[in-house]
């Protein structure tokens, strides 16, 4: 057998041989591949003829998702029109970052926008009709790939801000426009990565499915451009821009450049523990379904877990970003702070004491433009 061929065989045994935690099943229970039901859904097990029981999954979606679901449609759709509410009551839209900040704050908006959906297709079976079915999957995957192209945008805008500070100084006026052109081309394109759902997903047996159940070859191939293109690529463009820009602040003789190192990690750290899980066991699953590979009853059911609780810390960004994209910069928690006092939540006392200890802390450092070089 061939280099090749022995990879092929030995690398699906062994990620699915690290997942199993307990014995195989007994030999009176019939095992099935991961991709024999969707992970999106929320399927009734109970109208398969198989013996590898789903309850316990099936319980856990009934209680736990929805609750998850509903906290995090409350908390993005918060964050995330207060983010746009600041943007153009400020009119912030005179920066590449600000441009950027704004389609990130609507894309993470169309995602909690879905998730009251989701909650109720875990309550029970599919009632909502089929345009409803194939709006969740499509917007999901809209806001997915662009949100992810738009944080691999903003890592870009804070590169040449920070390490190419003096070429970027003097394209100002070329970076505005470049900036709504490419957040123009970021919707255009992940619109065409969400042909598929928008194409096959379809209401199956009372369930919202997003793939034909034994088309396994169209489901190989969406999710791993999903992994390449949604993830791989913006990890590897987010890895390369603020690697340089942690260089170029550690040259700097400034006392707010720790602030700001805080701030990129709080960044990396936000995409990696919300990504990488998620995308980790959806690679599994990819491999599973094109070697076609069969796992016992056990492994299959923590396969399912797996998905499940991945796929809600994942969903966490759209109610994450505006914290850490947003409101943890100098100029945006600022206006805030003033939209605030403008409506009557903040008093004035409370508002210039605020900025009152901001001008002094600039005054006494003189180096608050580190942090507003990279913060928005």
């Amino acid at each position: 057998m061939t280099p090749a061929g022995v990879i092929h065989k030995v690398f699906p045994a062994a990620l699915v041989w690290f997942l199993q935690l307990q014995p195989c099943a007994p030999e009176n229970v019939t095992a099935t591949t991961p991709y024999d039901y969707d992970y999106n859904t929320s399927t009734d097990y109970d109208d398969y003829p198989q013996q590898c029981g789903k309850a316990s999954n099936n319980h856990f979606r009934l209680w736990f998702m929805p609750l998850f679901f509903s906290a995090i449609c409350l908390l993005g759709l918060a964050g995330n029109l207060l983010v746009i509410v600041t943007v153009f009551y400020f009119q912030r839209l005179k920066t590449m970052t600000d441009v950027y900040l704004l389609n990130l704050a609507v894309a993470d908006l169309l995602l909690a926008l879905t998730l009251p959906l989701r909650a109720a297709s875990c309550l029970a079976r599919w009632a909502l009709g089929l345009f409803l079915c194939k709006a969740m999957y499509t917007v999901y995957k809209l806001s997915f790939y662009s949100g992810m192209f738009l944080l691999s945008l903003i890592s870009v805008d804070r590169y040449f801000a920070v390490a190419k500070a003096v070429s970027s100084h003097r394209r100002r006026t070329e970076a505005a426009l470049f900036s709504k052109v490419s957040a123009a081309a970021v919707w255009v394109a992940a619109l065409v990565f969400s042909v598929p759902e928008m194409v096959y997903t379809n209401t199956d047996n009372g369930d919202c499915a997003p793939f034909p159940r034994g088309n396994k070859s169209l489901l190989v191939r969406v999710q791993s451009g999903q992994i390449a293109l949604g993830f791989g690529l913006p990890l590897l463009v987010m890895t390369f821009c603020y690697t340089c820009i942690v260089q170029t602040l550690c040259q700097a003789r400034s006392f707010e450049r720790n602030k700001a190192i805080k701030v990129i990690l709080a960044v990396v750290a936000v995409f990696l523990l919300s990504q990488v899980p998620y995308n980790a066991v959806l690679f599994l699953n990819t491999v599973l379904a094109a070697t076609g590979d069969v796992v016992d009853c056990d492994v299959d059911n923590r396969l399912m877990y797996a998905t499940d609780l991945t796929q809600c810390l994942a969903f966490l960004r759209c109610c994450l970003n505006p914290f850490v994209y947003a409101f943890i910069g100098v100029k945006f928690r600022h206006d805030f702070m003033k939209l605030l006092k403008d409506f009557g939540c903040l008093s004035h006392a409370t508002f210039y004491r605020y900025a009152w200890g901001r001008r002094r802390s600039s005054a006494a450092t003189d180096t608050e433009s580190t942090t507003n070089t990279f913060s928005p």
